[in-house]
């Protein structure tokens, strides 16, 4: 009897066995990067209605961070600045710049500066800035390096994989209290040991990051 079909096609189940994991392995990788934040949202940087510059107000001017983000060691949520914040300054600083007309119509109407947030987790994802800043984690980890920024993006993804890998091993990401908001404060350079670190209030092995569910999720 003859074939029905020529001898090539016994190769089939054995070019799809090689094949199939391959092309799987392509579509679970294309997914994993393309749709994650490191490429969705790291980057993002949408246009403020005041071009404020960090490099000039952090880099060069050497403002803190607590001067304008107020409530980041006393509250979960560090304080976007209020109009009077920025007029401490601008009432006689390049009072009558053209850029700054929002602020000053803001502060005229009494109505805040409708600064688009850049750094947002979902509402079912609870985080606490201010457990974060006494334990010494600093303001450069999730935010990068500010201070070198003239247009404010997003560092790092704030991915919850992102969050537990820092809360598997908060060691790498510590530093002393004092140096919370010093942007150019390097670990290594400093010889930095947190478990000897006289400055701190609460010694490395009490702290506990939470790994369960309820930890963020409440």
């Amino acid at each position: 009897m003859a074939q029905i079909f020529p001898k090539w096609t016994n190769y089939i189940p054995l070019i799809g066995g090689a094949v199939a994991p391959l092309a799987l392995g392509t579509v679970v990788a294309a997914f994993w990067y393309w749709g994650s934040p490191w490429f969705t949202d790291v980057g993002y940087a949408p246009t403020q209605p005041i071009p404020y510059s960090h490099k000039l107000h952090v880099g060069d001017l050497g403002l803190d961070c607590r001067y304008c983000h107020n409530t980041v060691e006393h509250a979960s949520r560090a304080a976007i600045p209020p109009t009077a914040t920025c007029m401490n300054c601008h009432a006689n600083v390049l009072k009558e710049s053209p850029r700054l007309a929002p602020l000053r119509e803001a502060m005229a109407t009494d109505q805040p500066v409708p600064w688009i947030r850049i750094h947002q987790l979902p509402d079912y994802a609870y985080f606490d800035h201010s457990v974060h800043v006494a334990a010494g984690v600093g303001c450069a980890t999730c935010h990068g390096r500010v201070d070198q920024m003239a247009v404010v993006s997003l560092h790092a993804p704030l991915s919850m994989s992102w969050c537990l890998d820092c809360h598997r091993d908060p060691v790498p990401s510590l530093r002393p209290p004092s140096q919370v908001t010093n942007m150019a404060w390097d670990k290594d350079t400093a010889n930095y040991d947190p478990a000897r670190d006289p400055e701190r209030k609460r010694p490395v092995t009490e702290l506990h990051p939470p790994l369960h569910c309820s930890g963020c999720h409440r």
